[in-house]
């Protein structure tokens, strides 16, 4: 698992954060805080329409236009089975399930797919722990 922390760190800036809350004490909103702090452009989803990060959130990874490098997903583990067949039709190759949620069915997913997977791990603490902040 730690080679695909490092991929991570070293070649996505281009995050689309699920279950970005608007609350400013949620770990989805101070992960993605120092995350955009230090150079990652942050993609919000989130239900209701609303300025998070510089950016208009909206609905469902469908919605994002853009390229995005990593879905960061702070939602339950079972959301993820939702999730990654929007992952691969987008060709996303990074999927990271934050600390304390884990698919391992999904990991499995992933490993075949040629998808970096990694979960139940904090990437603003695994950021801290490489000196990358």
């Amino acid at each position: 698992m730690q080679e695909n922390i490092e991929h991570i760190i070293k070649n996505c800036k281009k995050v689309a954060v699920v279950g970005l809350s608007p609350d400013e004490s949620k770990p989805s909103h101070y992960v993605s805080k120092c995350l955009q702090e230090h150079g990652f452009e942050i993609f919000p989803i989130y239900p209701k329409e609303l300025m998070l990060f510089d950016k208009l959130a909206v609905p469902s990874l469908e919605d994002i236009n853009e390229k995005v490098d990593l879905v960061l997903m702070f939602r339950k583990g079972e959301f993820a089975d939702e999730l990654l067949p929007i992952v691969k039709k987008k060709g996303i190759k990074n999927f990271w399930l934050q600390l304390g949620i884990t698919n391992e069915r999904v990991k499995e997913e992933c490993k075949k797919a040629g998808i970096y997977f990694v979960q139940d791990r904090c990437m603003k603490i695994e950021l801290e722990k490489r000196a990358c902040i």
